[in-house]
């Protein structure tokens, strides 16, 4: 059985996101809450809320065991972003593009 939990519009660019997602990918659950706590990184703290979230859905809603559970897919996809200009030199502008990101994990109990 699947089970999912989304953070959508989380404030970081899906690059940054993408390298931490990409750590956890294919652990157990347990083990992978246990490596995003140690990572230093901002995205890491977004990725492990999604991801107890994802833990707390398949125990509550399904009854499944927080052991048995795996990572089956994890990935940071591109949302919406906020477009603003920065003035530059002889009267010109330069964009200024602030990414946002949507973090998706998908657990399984194989």
């Amino acid at each position: 059985m699947e089970v999912q939990a989304i953070l959508k519009n989380f404030r970081m660019s899906p690059q940054k996101v993408r390298e931490v997602v990409r750590q956890v990918q294919g652990l157990p659950a347990v083990q992978a809450l246990a490596v995003l706590q140690v990572v230093p990184r901002k995205s890491a703290r977004a990725v492990a809320k999604t991801l107890e979230s994802a833990i707390a859905n398949a125990e509550h809603n399904h009854g499944l065991k927080r052991e048995a559970l795996m990572i089956k897919y994890a990935f940071a996809q591109t949302a919406g972003q906020f477009k603003r200009f920065q003035p530059k030199a002889r009267g010109s502008a330069g964009p200024i593009i602030k990414r946002n990101s949507h973090i998706k994990i998908v657990l399984s109990d194989n």
